[in-house]
């Protein structure tokens, strides 16, 4: 399944459901529900939440970078880190909410 998230003020974004849910969860909406609604009301709490998401997965992939680092101290090939953050898959769906909250429009999926 996809989560399609909408708003006039912005393209549409498609997100794979695990990551969509997770940004719902996020916000404190109910990803259970297939169609759902951030009113302009909610959108600041919205980003609040999603950039203290942000900061605390930010802080956990540091922590977990130095303790890697530690325990490949002298290794030459260090293996390459293959994940998408958080940031990243919360960028796009940030900027629509700013968007929507600037042209005063919901966001729906």
């Amino acid at each position: 399944m996809l989560y399609k998230f909408k708003s006039r003020a912005a393209a549409d974004l498609i997100m794979l459901e695990a990551h969509g849910r997770q940004l719902l969860q996020i916000m404190g909406k109910s990803p259970d529900d297939p169609h759902g609604i951030v009113t302009v009301a909610q959108i600041p709490d919205a980003i609040a939440a999603l950039q203290a998401a942000v900061q605390r997965d930010d802080a956990l992939r540091a922590q977990s970078d130095a303790s890697q680092d530690d325990e490949h101290d002298g290794d030459d090939a260090q293996t390459p880190r293959d994940t998408v953050s958080l940031r990243q898959r919360a960028a796009p769906f940030i900027e629509m909410l700013r968007r929507s909250q600037a042209e005063d429009r919901d966001v729906v999926w």
